[in-house]
């Protein structure tokens, strides 16, 4: 399998799993509401007609939580797992939103327009293995406009903070909301350091400078949930 900067595991989101994306997340709407609420203020000096890059789009939720409050906005829509993009085009199709979103079954890194006003990549980033994040978010600081927004939230953790250990606890009620068995809930530490690979914000943070963006601003927290804003520094 050729590797690519986004790289997940093959099949991460099979049909089974696709078909079940949104009734599993439902009990997540409190937090995906208040984020995108936030994002429209974060992007709301965009111009009106702004072009946006959707990285790992999934049955686009992004789409949708952007598109009615601009109306001339137009985006591009990335993910790998066929079966998510098969959903997203469907709900496309619904809410007649065809001409304004270009669906792309890949990753980032497969996506050849440049010169976006704005990237968003939501419950994303913890999906890509570590060694691959510098690539990663340096492919989306490569495809926005000099200037351009990024908006990203991710599972962040620092697991050698004293508060830790409380933090757990109340991401398994998350969890528990989203219908987790206990089983999973007692694994659900050995999936953030090992299946997700889960870091710190300041790590996330300092890979962002890295690949070219301005000091990320924290915008956003739920639980584990993080969120951060930040532009690509004029070349």
């Amino acid at each position: 399998m050729e590797k690519h900067a986004t790289f997940t595991p093959s099949g991460f989101f099979n049909r089974e799993l696709a078909e079940a994306y949104d009734r599993r997340n439902s009990g997540l709407k409190p937090i995906s509401d208040a984020l995108h609420f936030l994002i429209r203020l974060v992007l709301a000096d965009l111009p009106a007609r702004s072009r946006v890059l959707c990285v790992g789009v999934g049955t686009g939720a992004d789409i949708f939580a952007l598109a009615d409050a601009f109306p001339d906005m137009t985006f591009v829509a990335s993910d790998p797992a066929p079966e998510m993009i098969e959903i997203a085009r469907r709900r496309v199709e619904e809410a007649e939103l065809s001409n304004r979103v270009e669906l792309v079954t890949g990753y980032v890194d497969d996506v050849d327009q440049t010169g976006f006003d704005a990237a968003l990549c939501l419950l994303v980033a913890h999906f890509v293995q570590r060694d691959d994040r510098p690539a990663f978010y340096r492919a989306i600081h490569d495809r926005l406009a000099p200037g351009g927004h990024f908006v990203s939230a991710e599972i962040s953790a620092d697991f050698g903070s004293p508060e830790f250990p409380g933090r757990l606890e109340d991401w398994k009620q998350v969890h528990r909301l989203m219908g987790a068995n206990e089983e999973s809930l007692d694994a659900l530490e050995d999936t953030l350091r090992g299946t997700l690979q889960v870091v710190s914000p300041a790590e996330t943070e300092a890979l962002w400078i890295e690949a070219g963006f301005a000091q990320p601003i924290p915008f956003f927290q739920s639980a584990m949930i993080h969120g951060w804003h930040a532009r690509r520094v004029h070349d």
